[in-house]
Parts: structure tokens; C-alpha cells; sequence
């Protein structure tokens, strides 16, 4: 149904009010970093990431076993995944970095919980491509409850596995062969747009001539490549150079300058209330009621009750133990006891035992 444009202005004016608050806010902004690593397997990705700041695996695959890191119990499902990343999100831990390792197994997880509840075999059984769709918008569910965990501090860390896919450029004939990361097409693109970092990590190889056939030469040396090409997706927003050795140290500046866990977590300290000041009995009140409880006759057990009453703790029983408050209250009992005497029927239940308590009972 059309608002109309009428309509439309009213509600744009009526946002602006609202709006009078907003401020604009120039200049670099530190956050933690949504960073993707992906290469071949077994070239040391999840080694490379175990060495962030204060971080916690949440091993899918069961890829850190010979590795001294911190890690939860391995989730079989994608709910167990959510379950994790609720805890690092609500509870109070030490951690600044989260690692899922890998997405391509998360995905696989992801797609596993859609089948079941579904009630398929697989994403292809939905039919005209509607099992990838769904896919792709829990995959996009998922990107924003880790996007929370950035904002409480979190560094997140996707480790995921290459593949060689055709691709055929539009703006040019023929196909060629590249590294991307080993997703379905629409996941792929989402992790890759919402990702600060994109490094791809491969082996340094070179071809050389022999007897008329090419050799592939090297193929020890690791390197972080942190920008896009031809052969491979990358990206990076922290200006480092194209090419990186594969070490922590290389990758400082994604860190540098992001508070901890422990700094965004942690509560603001709250001041302690201060009590309200405490007046003592004075010597006015001290006087009434001695005069009043050598007139109605009371006893020292009767002035054990009236101490139980007014709920002051005290050995002997003096008044001058007494607040001003209690001594007031002691005061306007012993006063009514003393108007009813002689003339009127029993007095009331406070008058008669002051051990006890009312409504009105005012702590010391």
C-alpha cells in the first residue's frame, strides 16, 4: 500500500526530530578485526592463528589436536556452533579472539541443520536452487551474531580451505584457473564482503625450463598474500603490503590498538552507595524516657522487649544507645501508654509488649 508522498514528508519530519541528537564522527575508529584465512590444507593456518591475541578455537574438524591452544569441545552440530558463540558473547571470559576452524566445515553444518529440519537429504532436493538461498540467509544470520562479537571486542578469525575453480572473466575471452575459498558461491561472497581481512597463504613455487618441459622449483616458503588477483582473492583494510611473510609479527598492525575482552566486558565500577548519617539520641529524648518509664512502672524485662522491639542491639539497655529515630518511636508508644492510663480499656498490642514488631519498625 502507498503512503503517498504527503505522507512521506510527515514521517521524514518526524524522524528529524529524533534525529537532532546525531553527530558525526571523523577520523580512525579502532575495532576488532573479522579476519579470514584460507590456503591448502596443512599449510599452517590454524598454527598461524593460534598465535593471536588471547584466543579460543572452535574446532570443527579436529585440527588443533597437536597444538597447545585453547579450545572448546568439538561441536557436532550447528546448534552447539550458536551455543559457543552466545557464551563468548554473554559471559564474562578471557578470550579477545574467536577462531572457527573451518567455515567450509561450519558450512557444512549450517547446511546439515537445514536439511534435517527440513526434512531433505540434501540442499539440491529443495529444487530450483531454493536449498543455497536458504543457505546463504542463515549463513547471513550467523555473519551478524558474530558482528556482535566485534562489537563486544572480540577479534573473529575464519580459517577456511582453498579450491581451484574455472573462471571466466566478462570483459575478457577465455576462462582461467584461481584460488577461492571452498564455499558455495553466495557464502563465499558474503564471507568475503564482510571480512576486514582476506589472506590467502600459499606455498612460493617457480617454474623453470628443463629439457623442454616446465619444473616447479621451491615450494617451501610461505607467504601471506593480502590483496586481490588474477589467481586468487584477497583484501585488507589495514594498507599492508601484497605480500607478507607468514608469521604473527607480520600481521601486528590488524591488532594494534583494539582493546581486550577484559577492557570492553568488564563492568564500569560502581561507586558505593553512601548511608544516610545516623543521628544519636539526644539528651531531650534520653530525659522523656526515663521520665516516662518511671511513671508507667516498667521493668528491666520490659525495657529488654522495648530494645527487641525497636530492633536494637545492646547489652545493658542504655538510651543513650539509641538513634534519634528509635528513641522518637520508643517515645510516642510510651506517651500513648501514658494518655490511656486510669481511664481507658487495655492498651493496644504495642503498648502493652513492646518486643512486638510492627510495620513501622525502623532499623538501626
Amino acid at each position: 500500500m502507498s503512503l503517498g508522498w504527503r505522507s512521506v514528508i510527515l514521517m521524514t519530519q518526524s524522524e528529524i526530530k529524533s534525529a537532532k541528537a546525531l553527530r558525526v564522527i571523523r577520523g580512525l575508529l579502532i575495532a576488532a578485526a573479522r579476519v579470514c584465512l584460507y590456503g591448502p590444507e596443512g599449510i599452517g593456518k590454524s598454527t598461524l592463528a593460534a598465535l593471536f591475541p588471547k584466543s579460543v578455537f572452535i574446532d570443527l574438524e579436529s585440527g588443533t589436536l597437536r597444538l597447545d591452544v585453547a579450545r572448546f569441545p568439538r561441536p557436532h552440530t550447528f546448534a552447539e556452533v550458536v551455543i559457543i558463540v552466545l557464551f563468548l558473547l554473554t559471559e564474562q571470559h578471557e578470550f579477545s579472539t574467536v577462531i572457527i576452524d573451518s567455515v567450509d566445515a561450519l558450512e557444512r553444518l549450517l547446511a546439515e541443520e537445514i536439511c534435517r529440519k527440513a526434512h531433505k537429504e540434501g540442499l539440491e532436493d529443495f529444487g530450483y536452487g531454493k536449498g543455497y538461498t536458504y543457505l546463504a540467509e542463515e549463513f547471513g544470520r550467523f555473519l551478524a551474531l558474530l558482528e556482535k562479537l566485534r562489537e563486544r571486542g572480540i577479534h573473529v578469525v575464519l580459517i577456511g580451505h582453498s579450491t581451484i575453480r574455472k573462471f571466466e572473466a566478462p570483459d575478457a575471452a577465455g576462462s582461467y584457473d584461481r584460488y577461492e575459498l571452498k564455499l558455495c558461491k553466495p557464502v563465499a561472497a558474503m564471507t568475503k564482503e564482510w571480512v576486514d581481512a582476506l589472506f590467502f597463504i600459499n606455498y612460493v613455487t617457480k617454474l623453470t625450463e628443463k629439457e623442454g618441459k616446465n619444473k616447479a622449483v621451491g615450494g617451501r616458503e610461505r607467504i601471506i598474500f593480502t590483496t586481490h588477483t588474477a589467481a586468487w582473492d584477497g583484501k585488507n583494510r589495514y594498507s599492508l603490503a601484497e605480500k607478507l611473510p607468514c608469521d604473527i609479527a607480520a600481521l601486528a598492525p590488524v591488532f594494534a590498538g583494539t582493546a581486550s575482552t577484559a577492557e570492553v566486558a568488564a563492568p564500569a565500577p560502581v561507586a558505593p552507595a553512601r548511608p544516610s548519617p545516623v543521628l544519636l539520641v539526644t539528651r531531650e529524648q534520653v530525659e522523656k524516657l526515663d521520665l516516662y518509664w518511671r511513671t508507667l512502672g516498667k521493668s528491666a524485662e520490659d525495657r529488654a522487649k522495648a530494645f527487641a522491639w525497636i530492633a536494637c542491639d545492646s547489652v545493658d539497655f542504655a538510651w543513650e544507645e539509641l538513634t534519634s529515630d528509635q528513641a522518637a518511636k520508643l517515645i510516642t508508644v510510651l506517651h500513648e501508654q501514658m494518655n490511656r492510663t486510669g481511664s481507658s480499656p487495655a492498651p493496644s498490642s504495642d503498648a502493652n509488649n513492646l518486643g512486638q514488631p510492627t510495620n513501622n519498625n525502623v532499623n538501626r
